[in-house]
């Protein structure tokens, strides 16, 4: 960031010491993230390297076996579950299993957990739900769904690295009603794209996860290839603040966003908005995607 003030520059010094002692991601997820990106993965492959790590076969099997797949035999073969559960859902179970088991272990000092996962989950629903619409492939609807799970992930060490701060943050939302990005940039000099684009290098995360961390305040501006996936979980983010279910803290939208990204879509708010009775099925049954790692 150029030009930066020197109170701007303190408060990035202290995040960027914080991102960095948040745990790295483990070997076997980072073992994980590498096969499944390479083209030519079978499930033997993904097996090889699961079946060396008893808690996340145990996650994978709970998953295959829970409410969310509704399956009327038990499967017990690790490799049986890859193949019913595809490489695409398996890499992104174990990579937001991750990630959210070691953030959400610290807790949130601002903003409520369990309102901030609730908000997190529905907006991985919709944008699965608005890949749909599309006709997106089964295959790739998982992607959208975990990019809107941890699009947020930024917001977690700005409320518990500042408390008093962001506090301070949340009351300008409250008084000005207006989004939190404002209010994150008036205190900070910058907001939480910036600390989850840090996050996102520290886990080395694929392309489409880092933009959707980056961008999903300003889908315009991922590349080409990323965009759908980017604008899918920006609308969907603004579908879960409209609605209200859970909360991250963003109680007010600056209405030319809202335009914009609706606009950019090529949908209209009646197409959304028909997604409802959808999502909020689909919102219970993804509590269970969550769980597997308890």
């Amino acid at each position: 960031m150029p030009d930066q003030d020197p109170t701007t520059q303190k408060y990035l010094e202290k995040i960027r010491e914080y991102i960095e002692r948040m745990p790295s991601l483990s070997t076997t997820v980072t073992k994980v993230l590498e096969v499944c990106n390479q083209p030519t993965t079978s499930p033997n492959d993904l097996n090889r390297v699961i079946s060396l790590d008893p808690v996340l076969t145990g996650q994978v099997l709970k998953l295959i076996n829970s409410a969310y797949y509704s399956l009327p035999n038990q499967i017990t073969s690790l490799t049986r579950a890859i193949i019913m559960l595809g490489i695409n859902t398996v890499k992104n179970l174990a990579l937001s299993t991750a990630i959210l088991g070691s953030v959400g272990k610290e807790g949130m000092e601002c903003l409520s957990m369990d309102q901030f996962l609730a908000h997190s989950i529905s907006v991985g629903v919709t944008a699965k739900a608005i890949a749909g619409l599309a006709d997106t492939p089964l295959a790739q609807r998982e992607e959208f769904f975990v990019a809107g799970l941890l699009h947020d992930l930024g917001k977690i060490p700005l409320s518990n690295c500042f408390p008093d701060d962001y506090r301070k943050v949340l009351e300008i939302c409250r008084l000005q009603r207006c989004s939190l990005l404002r209010a994150e940039a008036m205190i900070f000099g910058f907001d939480h794209r910036t600390t989850g684009r840090i996050i996102g290098h520290k886990w080395q995360l694929n392309k489409n996860m880092a933009e959707t961390l980056w961008h999903h305040h300003a889908p315009q501006k991922a590349t080409a290839e990323n965009r759908a996936l980017v604008q899918n979980v920006a609308l969907a983010n603004l579908y879960a603040n409209l609605f209200e279910i859970g909360s991250a803290g963003d109680l007010f939208q600056e209405p030319g966003q809202v335009q914009q990204i609706l606009a950019d879509s090529g949908l209209n708010w009646g197409e959304i908005s028909s997604l409802y009775a959808t999502v909020e099925q689909e919102v219970e049954k993804a509590q269970v995607f969550l769980h597997v790692a308890k």
